[in-house]
């Protein structure tokens, strides 16, 4: 696995949450199937879900309840993205982030990002990072649009933590926004808390453990405070 880092992090308060990304997904109460999840990757590669496939109809089903009165989705906030082809229509559940990417030129919904709380870190954590995952269409794939959304979020001074692995895709996504954010390192601890490891890649029997993570500093934040805040290891 070819990870790469960069350095440093400021707090900037979110709302207390609850609920994962199947609970959340579950009060959408989508009509269409609920995906099932491929099997893990091989050890080496830090997950991030931007590449699972999408379930038959799913976009469409979602794209018909953002114009159905009365769907929860219907008259979401609407945000300017980096491409004036695409609209952002923003829904917090249960403190989880849903952004779906509409394409208004063709009348269709290119994918949706899920910004999810993780149950594996403390409170302390929670309220101040997320944990991207994203699902487009192929045509709308390696457009920018993942890191459009994830830089908009960083810009409000929250901070993205890596799931337990990470495809080549999204590897090649975070390493992209490591220029911009600093970037590190970190275990999750039994406790939950974070342990701090490095601002470079650490060894390869490092990065194959479930509990190491990589780390997005959001915009504001200095790593040092970051650790106090969240009592970091």
């Amino acid at each position: 696995m070819q990870l790469t880092a960069t350095g440093p992090w400021s707090p900037h308060p979110l709302s207390s949450l609850t609920a994962p990304w199947s609970a959340a997904m579950a009060a959408l109460k989508t009509p269409f199937q609920r995906w099932s999840a491929p099997a893990a990757p091989q050890a080496t590669e830090l997950r991030i879900d931007v590449m699972l496939p999408l379930v038959e109809g799913e976009l469409e089903a979602l794209y018909e309840r953002l114009y159905q009165p009365g769907s929860k989705l219907y008259g979401l906030e609407r945000r300017p993205l980096h491409d004036p082809q695409f609209v952002l229509r923003w829904r917090e559940v249960d403190g989880e982030w849903f952004a779906y990417v509409e394409d208004v030129a063709h009348a269709c919904l290119a994918g949706y990002t899920v910004f999810n709380r993780l149950v594996e870190v403390d409170k302390r954590t929670d309220r101040r990072v997320r944990s991207p995952h994203s699902r487009f269409a192929p045509a709308y794939q390696r457009r920018g649009i993942a890191s459009a959304l994830y830089q908009q979020v960083l810009d409000q001074g929250v901070c993205l933590l890596s799931g337990a692995r990470q495809s080549p895709g999204a590897h090649g996504l975070w390493n992209r926004l490591a220029r911009s954010y600093a970037d590190h390192y970190v275990a999750i601890a039994d406790d939950k808390s974070l342990h701090y490891l490095s601002a470079s890649q650490p060894p390869d029997a490092v990065l194959d453990q479930l509990s190491t993570r990589r780390l997005l500093l959001g915009a504001g934040w200095e790593l040092e405070e970051f650790a106090q805040v969240v009592r970091m290891g």
